[in-house]
């Protein structure tokens, strides 16, 4: 490649992300998920559109898709909750284990008996658009608050459910015979506790290591916690394990450990999750040859609506029999199992291995996803509100980043108010954060001032907190229980700061208070003079 070809690439490239920003406005607007305008920027760049750009290595498309797969699913990982995701954590494992294999059997029976392929091709298809999609799911369902074991739930499943499926699509696509079903059941299992195995250590390990090195400049953060998640996937796949459950277990890790500088690094992998579905979807939308998709489109509506009304519906109801789940989430789930990025990739692994019937394959598969995601996706938040599952009144979990003062043994932690948390109307004082931390400024519609004890906080205010190096965490809990459950987080059983006994003038100055006290706040100014008091004696 010339220099002036590489301009020309450029160009291109750059014009095509400008588009596909442009287009998520009309995604959130129609409440369509994003991919079908990617696919549809690659279709009319591509064979039979505008400029009939004849693309056709699938080679190439499933190694870009990997890598993209390894993008995607580490910013899931890292924008899980824990504490969303633990409680639904064995309902997912089912979903993504009992769940895919009674899906691929319903799937792959309806594609034998209804579209007349073969046991091996419709065993692909059934196993391809088994799995599930997070970015197409949650383009539509972060629109409206759910159930916290519903999100989890959903979330967990869609970075679960890629890897058995991912296992089980290329031992069908090896050339020659297929291994016995127990055998292939075995190898599943052991590829995944090879995954999880490696994913757990990696991102504790990470996670240990970022924790107690201070790194020179705030942007290397994101960049280390990225390149932890990729040695997972690596490290996974070369032990022959599952390197996409690695990747997503190391990523959950990693965004659960309250690293420094944690929302910037949510932020930067939110925006490599953008161009990684970006540059994923105009290539498959760039792969596919629309004139050859006139025959295989009823076959793919026939097999999408076996798999949307019987295969989804009885997966979920079969695997979740032993949970106690209200029939309302289960329906929802049923209805939530969008399709996405993953089935599409997936379907090249048998193209690449030259197995019959690929290429048809392939086209159902595309369109597939592009016809259920048009009926399914703007249909979701609806759904979800007939069946009562949306909690507008549910409080927002605060938005915390912290940077650490290594030399002066202390962090200072921007605190960032959302609409829904109930820190809205409590004072500063009555935060009472621990002894060595303090709110020591206010930005409050781009105007910034040092709040005193009787400050009132409000939805859209950012505080900055400092607090000595041995009660960060616990000034962080005391914020996020305030941001719960209000001034009342100690009656409630949401105090993460030690109870009663805390801080009495948090930001004001105050003293510590006695049991059962109120505390005596200080001067308005306090709080900074506390703050440089604690760390003047080390400058000094």
């Amino acid at each position: 490649m010339t220099v002036h070809q590489l301009n020309e690439l450029l160009l291109i490239c750059s014009l095509v992300l400008l588009i596909a920003v442009a287009a998520v406005r009309i995604s959130s607007r129609s409440g369509l998920p994003s991919l079908l305008l990617y696919l549809g920027i690659g279709v009319l760049i591509g064979q039979d559109g505008i400029f009939n750009v004849k693309f056709d290595n699938a080679e190439l498309t499933q190694v870009i898709g990997y890598a993209a797969l390894v993008v995607i699913l580490a910013e899931g990982g890292l924008g899980a909750k824990w504490k969303e995701a633990k409680p639904a954590l064995p309902a997912a494992v089912a979903l993504s284990t009992v769940g895919v294999a009674v899906s691929v059997g319903v799937t792959a029976t309806a594609a034998y008996f209804l579209v007349g392929l073969d046991w091996r091709q419709s065993l692909i298809i059934g196993a391809v658009v088994s799995s599930t999609d997070a970015a197409a799911v949650f383009s539509v369902l972060r629109k409206i608050p759910l159930p916290a074991r519903v999100t989890g739930a959903l979330e967990a499943e869609s970075g679960f459910n890629d890897a058995p499926v991912v296992i089980m699509v290329v031992a069908l696509s090896t050339v020659g015979p297929v291994e016995h079903w127990y055998v292939l059941v075995g190898e599943i299992f052991l590829e995944l506790a090879i995954g999880a195995a490696i994913g757990i250590a990696t991102g504790w390990l990470g996670a240990f290591g970022l924790r107690h090195v201070a790194l020179p400049a705030s942007g290397l953060y994101p960049i280390a916690v990225m390149a932890i998640a990729v040695v997972a996937y690596a490290a996974g796949a070369m032990a022959h394990g599952s390197g996409f459950l690695a990747v997503y277990l190391a990523s959950m890790l990693l965004g659960n450990s309250r690293l420094p500088h944690a929302p910037a690094t949510r932020g930067f992998a939110e925006g490599l999750g953008w161009l990684a579905q970006i540059g994923m979807f105009v290539l498959l939308g760039l792969l596919v040859t629309p004139h050859e998709l006139g025959d295989d489109f009823w076959p793919a509506v026939i097999v999408g609506l076996v798999l949307t009304a019987v295969a989804r519906p009885l997966s979920v109801v079969v695997s979740l029999a032993p949970f106690r789940i209200p029939w309302q989430e289960k329906a929802l789930m049923s209805w939530a199992g969008l399709r996405g990025a993953v089935p599409i990739v997936i379907a090249t692994i048998p193209m690449v291995s030259e197995i019959e019937g690929s290429h048809r394959i392939f086209n159902i598969v595309f369109v597939l996803v592009v016809v259920y995601t048009i009926v399914q996706g703007p249909t979701l938040p609806w759904v979800a509100r007939t069946l009562h599952l949306g909690d507008p009144s549910e409080a927002a979990d605060l938005g915390v980043e912290s940077a650490p003062l290594e030399r002066l043994r202390g962090h200072l932690l921007s605190v960032a108010i959302p609409e829904r948390s109930k820190m809205h109307g409590v004072e500063v004082g009555e935060l009472r954060l621990p002894p060595g931390s303090a709110v020591t400024l206010v930005v409050r519609e781009n105007k910034s001032f040092v709040p005193g004890p009787s400050t009132v906080l409000r939805r859209g205010d950012e505080l900055l907190v400092v607090a000595t190096d041995p009660v960060r965490d616990a000034a962080e809990r005391r914020l996020r229980a305030v941001g719960q459950g209000g001034k009342l987080a100690d009656w409630l059983g949401a105090n993460g700061a030690g109870g009663p006994g805390a801080q009495g003038g948090a930001g004001g100055g105050g003293t510590a208070k006695k049991p059962g006290g109120h505390g005596k706040p200080g001067n308005g100014v306090g709080g900074i003079s506390g703050v440089f008091g604690v760390f003047g004696r080390r400058q000094h």
